[in-house]
């Protein structure tokens, strides 16, 4: 199947990012190093192009009845302007997607979804409309750029004159920035260094991603790929689907309770609500290496004596701490902050560590 191609594609060619296969999609995982780009974003300002991401426009009078039935997260907190991180639990104890909730309005939603999970998420939702809720796929026309870091907000704002210092962590604004009328600036990210992700159509992307570039010279500011994007998540414990989170993987399980509201009626709340009163057999968590080693996918995790109570879901070096970190399930047993585990790696056993999560603090 032939990939996709996002609307700054050429952009990211001529930058000489190296391109690979992602989602479907054409995209950029890296233009310098790795450790250059994960710097960048944790002590400066950096830009990701993650436009492969899906928006979904949810209107009408039962659109907030939708979105809680089929989210675990109670929607009905989300003021105007406000936003909400929750996932899709499907009928069999697992996860459909994770994806960010965003109230434009009244009775006016849009969600925004994993690139790998569009169709899916799209049928999966489409389904349980049986109210004739207004469904809109736009995900093919809008551009989203996240400008990452501690320096993003001094950066946006030269262009701007929204005051970006009021828009607060997990809410938005629909203003004009770069030039441009009409961009959601959300303070959103999937770094734990702070920043906005700005929704724009294809048309304007170009222009917008000019202008950041310019207010950000002074700042160092960097184009920054995918690669850097899991380091940086990783720190901080972020789940990515299709690793950590899966149709098999509960959000229970996974560390997600905190957007699991028992409150109200969603897709098979009433297994999730047992699951948390009986307590889960296996846990997700952050660990670090004790030893020289880099933890990847699908890794065997060991007790002491060679068991195995566990699996490596992701795993890197991590740029801020010049160690090997993952994050992977193990048996609830080994759940806890600062319990030795071990990590099969090339048939030996490499001592680790569960840490709490963010492993960091930016």
């Amino acid at each position: 199947m032939e990939l996709k191609k996002i609307a700054l594609d050429q952009i990211h060619e001529n930058l000489g990012a190296k391109m690979v296969p992602f989602a479907g999609f054409n995209m950029p995982v890296s233009y310098s190093s790795l450790m250059d780009e994960h710097q960048t974003v944790r002590n400066g300002v950096g830009v990701f192009d993650v436009s492969h991401m899906g928006e979904f426009f949810l209107e009408g009078e039962g659109a907030l009845n939708l979105i809680q039935r089929v989210c675990s997260n109670d929607a009905s907190k989300i003021e105007i302007g406000g936003a909400q991180y929750s996932c899709l639990p499907n009928d069999t104890g697992g996860i459909v997607d994770d994806l960010l909730i965003y109230r434009l309005a009244e009775n006016n939603y849009m969600l925004v979804v994993n690139a790998s999970n569009i169709e899916k998420d799209w049928e999966w939702i489409k389904k349980q409309n049986t109210n004739g809720v207004s469904m809109t796929n736009r995900s093919d026309e809008y551009s989203l750029l996240a400008v990452q870091g501690p320096k993003a907000v001094e950066t946006l704002q030269k262009i701007t004159d929204e005051d970006l210092a009021a828009v607060k962590f997990y809410s938005f604004i629909n203003g004009r920035i770069g030039g441009v009328d009409n961009v959601i600036i959300s303070a959103t990210g999937y770094t734990g260094s702070g920043g906005f992700e700005l929704y724009i159509p294809n048309a304007h992307a170009e222009t917008l991603w000019k202008k950041i570039f310019e207010a950000g010279e002074e700042s160092g500011i960097k184009p920054i790929g995918l690669g850097a994007r899991d380091t940086l998540r990783m720190e901080m414990g972020y789940c990515l689907y299709g690793n950590d989170i899966t149709d098999t993987t509960s959000p229970i399980e996974a560390g997600l309770g905190w957007i699991t509201k028992f409150n109200k009626e969603f897709i098979n709340s009433e297994f999730l609500q047992k699951q948390k009163e009986e307590g889960i057999s296996k846990k997700l968590v952050s660990f670090v290496m004790e030893e020289r080693g880099i933890p990847r996918q699908h890794y065997t995790i060991c007790d002491e004596n060679g068991n195995t109570i566990g699996e490596v879901t992701s795993g890197t070096q991590s740029p801020s701490l010049g160690q090997g970190i993952g994050m992977g399930y193990v048996l609830k047993e080994f759940s806890r902050a600062d319990t030795p585990i071990w990590i099969e790696i090339r048939n030996k056993h490499i001592s680790a560590t569960v840490k709490k999560s963010p492993l960091i603090r930016p």
